[in-house]
């Protein structure tokens, strides 16, 4: 056999060595940052999964007490609570200052706030602090590093992930002007949802005016 063919089983080249210590390092990496984004997902179902209650389409929204962030002249109060806005439209947002899908949902209710705030309400409440996603603190800064300007606040009330039977963050719940839950839609949404259900809301409240 000739001097410079390495036989199966021999030593390794310096080289293939280093670059199989590359290769090594890269798929640790990846390894690591799939383990972390999997732990992130399962960190916000595992959350909220304990206090899924059993609210939804046709039931009445609960009322909660909440604080505003932001928007107190358009709410017209700055604490409150939810059953004081009753008789318009709503769409409810549950989100966190630390929950990506919240983030990048957020430009997309800013685009629906601009077009349909004439004709709905639209209420972001941070939950960050019941699911582990983060502090007011957190929330109250990622509404500011985006720009949105849509009223929003958060509550201090552990029962509201329970009451709207919360199993993901995000969630976006549709209220009707009487306070009965219309739709409500866990996972980020777009404005072409917001605006689509949104007029089948306004429809349906429409047809029931005498």
């Amino acid at each position: 056999m000739a001097k410079g063919r390495r036989r199966r089983g021999g030593r390794v080249s310096a080289g293939a060595r280093q670059g199989a210590q590359i290769q090594r390092k890269k798929f640790m990496n990846y390894g690591l940052g799939a383990a972390a984004a999997v732990a992130i997902v399962a960190a916000i179902v595992f959350a909220v999964a304990s206090s899924s209650g059993s609210s939804g389409e046709g039931s009445s929204a609960p009322d909660f007490e909440f604080s505003l962030y932001q928007g107190a002249n358009e709410i017209g109060f700055r604490e409150g609570n939810l059953a004081r806005l009753h008789g318009r439209p709503m769409v409810l947002n549950f989100w966190a200052g630390l929950c990506p899908p919240c983030r990048a949902e957020m430009p997309q209710f800013q685009v629906f706030y601009e077009e349909f705030k004439d004709d709905i309400m639209l209420l972001g409440i941070d939950i960050g602090i019941f699911t582990g996603l983060g502090s007011h603190d957190d929330a109250d800064a990622l509404l500011r590093e985006l720009g949105v300007t849509y009223p929003a606040g958060w509550t201090d009330d552990g029962s509201v992930p329970r009451k709207y039977g919360v199993t993901a963050m995000p969630t976006t719940v549709f209220i009707t002007s009487g306070g009965e839950i219309f739709e409500k839609r866990a996972g980020a949404i777009d404005a072409s949802f917001l605006a689509r259900v949104t007029q089948e809301m306004l429809a349906a409240e429409a047809d029931q005016q005498p």
